[in-house]
Order: C-alpha cells, then structure tokens, then sequence
C-alpha cells in the first residue's frame, strides 16, 4: 500500500501543482488512499520531494528522484535557473573559484553549485553577491569553471 501511494504522490505532484501539504492529503484521500497529514510528510521526506518556485511564481513540490526518460530530476531545472539568473562572472585561480552574482544572490546560486557538483568540490562560502568554491586542486578548478560558465549559457 505504502509503495502505491507514494508512487500517486509522484504522478500527482508531476501532474499538477501542490502547495500544500493538505491539497496533497486531499487529493490522495479523494483517490482511495486515507492518508493523514504526519503520513503525507513522512512520504514526502522519504521521497525526497522538495518545493521549488514555479514558472508562476508559486512553491510546489517537486521530485529529486531521477526521471528516466528525462535524464535528470525535477529540480535539475529548478536549480538551474536559480544560477543562470544569479551569476554575472565565473573565474578561477590556483584551487579557489570565484562567482560574481547580483545582489542578495549569492546564496541560491551556491545552494546550486553544491547541488550539481557536490562531489568536485572541497566546499563553498556565499555572501552577499560573491561565491568562493574550493577545489583540491587547480585541475578541477578549471574543469569546474568551464562546466559553470556553461549553465550559465545553457
């Protein structure tokens, strides 16, 4: 029961917008599936679900599991273009990388980078408008840097 429900939970949330953690009781109640609230939360942690801000401006729940025939995950995007609307320059030198955002900015656009890149970097420091990322070593600074200046292209 538990493995259908939440596998409802992600059609749902793939096929319209969620902002709250009743609707989404609602509508799986509505179906069949008598759900409390403290379930609901219970499967939208272990799913992984997050909310993200739509294209209308609203936070919905979306999935971080990896669609198949998509290639990447619901907030792959979400993230994206968090960093794409952030980022005015990427430079790096010796193992440091240095991110220019615009102002108050800073902060999504790291939650971006350790998102996507977790696993190239030693860690990340945001402030107001600059990230400073660190590397191991200089290799993948540079490696790391072309790879950001390309999300900020795509």
């Amino acid at each position: 029961m538990k493995n259908k429900r939440q596998e409802k939970i992600l059609e749902l949330i793939r096929e319209r917008a969620f902002l709250t953690q009743d609707e989404l009781q609602e509508a799986l109640n509505s179906l069949g599936f008598n759900v409390t609230q403290s379930t609901v939360s219970r499967d939208i942690k272990q799913l992984r679900i997050i909310k993200a801000l739509d294209s209308f401006g609203n936070y919905r729940y979306v999935s971080q599991i990896k669609d198949e025939t998509l290639g990447e995950r619901e907030s792959d995007s979400h993230y994206k273009a968090i960093f794409k609307r952030s980022v005015i320059s990427v430079d790096c030198a010796f193992n440091n990388i240095v991110i220019k955002c615009y102002a108050g900015m800073a902060s999504g656009a790291c939650v971006a980078v350790d998102y996507f890149f977790s696993g190239m970097i030693m860690g990340s420091l945001a402030g107001d408008d600059t990230i400073l990322v660190i590397t191991k070593t200089p290799e993948i600074a540079v490696q790391l840097t072309e790879r950001l200046l390309a999300m900020c292209k795509d």
